[in-house]
């Protein structure tokens, strides 16, 4: 049995075993046949019908005990990895804050509040008339020099590159390369992760270790700081919002505790900040919080991937730069033009920056109202594939009121950027999520497949394909080879294809076990593909391909083409 189909969890002392991280049920799993299928044989009927009601909607109960209660579900690192397609949570200890101390541990710098370290003859992180603060330019963007020590490798660079970039996306800050200038920031793989408080003068080093700090959300905690950021649990009005149990901090510790005098600019207090220490910072008993949210108790709190939209909002008003910006963090949401009510000031843009922790993000406009004019050169939107405006551009100028093709990132982050000259307000609603796999094809032809094809795809994914072709144009896509779950009206495993590039377009039809799926050719010049798996079996899946022609008449397929498609029968012991 291949261990990344089995989870361990544990409930009380009995330990059970589970067909995906999400599920979590008392049900026995057996192997199914020598082909390497898993199916759960349930006790009774209404187990049956319980386990395919899925995680999402709600507790489930059966003889008094909850049979999807995710909350003590124990993942090991070896399963993680060997599941790419699915997205698992980070435990408290994960936090941003909590690697920051464990890979700071030992440092022989001097550190305050765990990851500062004071300027030369300085022993209190004090700000008097904002002299620690960057200069702002001419210009309004507040330019910082830095130099990133050779000491790094390609792929480190790059990652600290990527942290970096998502400043310039957001606010005005923005780091260039250092030339001749005399003071500027120097990242360098010290004796852990550590800053010096805002603005110090010449040479300033971030130290950012290569061990336990490569990752982008300890690299935007130490830059914020250098930027003259401070900890968020040590507001001056933090008592409204968590309590400090000093009874689990060593006294010789409290200091790190310390409320600071520091300018809270009118924000409200943010948990998911990357500036906020982890629950259990500093403790001297196991399991015994040091933090704990107020009146809430269960707000999670500390950041896991990088900046919250508060932070954001906390750099853009200490530097008082005029950007309108969002970052969007969840999994699923949306967003419209409309968060912004008053006229847009001439030339300037609003970004929306969507980051999710992982996976690929499916992005869909749902409406928009954008003043046209030639070349839609004074007010549209663009769409990038990726957090930076270097990113590759997905859709390039919109402004014409026409139904526009849904796109899939490569990655988990996308930009959309409105553009406007600030003569109208341009309108639009947009909306988000996440998926496992897919991708947004603009090459002639292609060929695309179900995750692990032709292996067994894996349990509780979600995969979107979107082809589009150039105007005029329209769209051939043929099913090679086809094997899903059966299901009645294909409720568990399915695909869905779209003759358009959104879900509100015609569908074709809604396909599992082994149907016939008809070749078809567009009417228009996108198509949108969407395939579903939930946790209870897993087939081969199916493979396509597509090309993009200039097409007149019928759109049926020949025979040729239908002779080339291959349909798979289910293992005979599961028939």
């Amino acid at each position: 049995m291949n261990s990344h189909n089995l989870v361990e969890a544990q409930q009380g002392t009995k330990e059970f075993k589970q067909i995906s991280p999400e599920l979590y049920v008392t049900f026995l799993t057996e192997l199914a046949c020598e082909k390497n299928v898993f199916f759960l044989q349930v006790n009774t009927e209404q187990s049956y019908e319980a386990s395919h009601k899925g995680y999402n909607s709600g507790p489930i109960e059966i003889n008094g005990k909850i049979l999807n209660d995710f909350s003590r579900v124990r993942i090991s690192p070896d399963i993680e990895k060997n599941m790419p397609g699915v997205a698992f949570p980070e435990s408290e200890e994960e936090s941003i804050f909590s690697l920051i101390l464990k890979s700071n541990k030992g440092s022989k710098t001097r550190l305050y509040e765990g990851d500062i370290t004071p300027k030369r003859h300085r022993n209190a992180i004090v700000c008097p008339f904002n002299w620690c603060f960057w200069p702002k330019s001419s210009n309004g963007l507040v330019i910082i020099p830095y130099v990133i020590s050779s000491s790094y490798t390609r792929e480190e660079k790059a990652l600290i590159v990527g942290a970096i970039q998502e400043y310039e996306t957001l606010t005005c800050i923005h780091f260039v390369d250092r030339t001749t200038e005399t003071d500027y920031i120097y990242i360098s793989p010290k004796d852990g992760c550590w800053s010096y408080f805002g603005k110090v003068g010449g040479s300033q080093v971030v130290s950012v270790h290569k061990g336990g700090c490569m990752r982008k959300g300890i690299i935007q905690h130490e830059l914020n700081h250098a930027l003259g950021m401070l900890h968020e649990q040590n507001r001056n009005d933090r008592d409204k919002y968590v309590v400090i149990a000093w009874q689990y901090i060593s006294p010789g510790d409290f200091y790190h505790f310390k409320p600071t005098r520091a300018n809270n600019l009118g924000l409200k207090y943010d948990y998911s900040s990357v500036m906020h220490y982890h629950r259990f910072a500093f403790s001297n008993t196991s399991g015994k919080a040091t933090i704990t949210p107020f009146p809430d108790s269960t707000v999670p709190i500390g950041q896991r991937v990088g900046l919250s939209n508060l932070d954001v909002a906390k750099i853009n008003k200490l530097y008082e730069c005029e950007i309108h910006s969002t970052l969007l963090s969840n999994l699923t949401g949306s967003f419209s033009s409309t968060i912004y009510r008053s006229s847009y000031p001439k030339n300037t843009n609003s970004v929306w920056l969507i980051r999710i922790p992982a996976n690929k993000i499916f992005l869909q406009f749902n409406s928009l109202y954008i003043q046209s004019s030639s070349d839609c050169a004074s007010n549209h939107i663009l769409v990038y594939d990726g957090g930076s405006r270097r990113d590759i551009v997905f859709l390039n100028k919109l402004c014409r009121p026409k139904q526009l093709p849904a796109v899939v990132s490569s990655g988990n982050m996308m930009l959309v950027e409105l553009v406007s000259d600030g003569t109208t307000l341009p309108k639009f609603k947009a909306s988000y999520n996440s998926v496992q796999c897919g991708k947004t094809f603009t090459a002639m032809n292609g060929t695309f497949e179900s995750p692990l094809y032709p292996s067994h795809y894996p349990p509780l994914t979600d995969c979107a394909w979107i082809m589009i072709a150039p105007e005029g144009s329209k769209i051939s896509l043929t099913i090679l080879s086809f094997l899903l779950e059966d299901s009645f009206q294909c409720q568990h495993d399915y695909l869905v294809i779209y003759d358009g590039g959104t879900t509100t377009a015609h569908s074709e039809g809604k396909y599992c076990a082994n149907d016939i799926v008809p070749g078809f050719i567009s009417s228009g010049n996108s198509v949108l593909v969407q395939f579903h798996s939930d946790y209870f079996l897993q087939y081969l899946g199916f493979q396509a391909e597509y090309s993009f022609s200039k097409y007149e008449g019928s759109s049926s397929l020949s025979l040729e083409v239908i002779d080339r498609i291959t349909f798979l029968t289910a293992p005979d012991c599961l028939i």
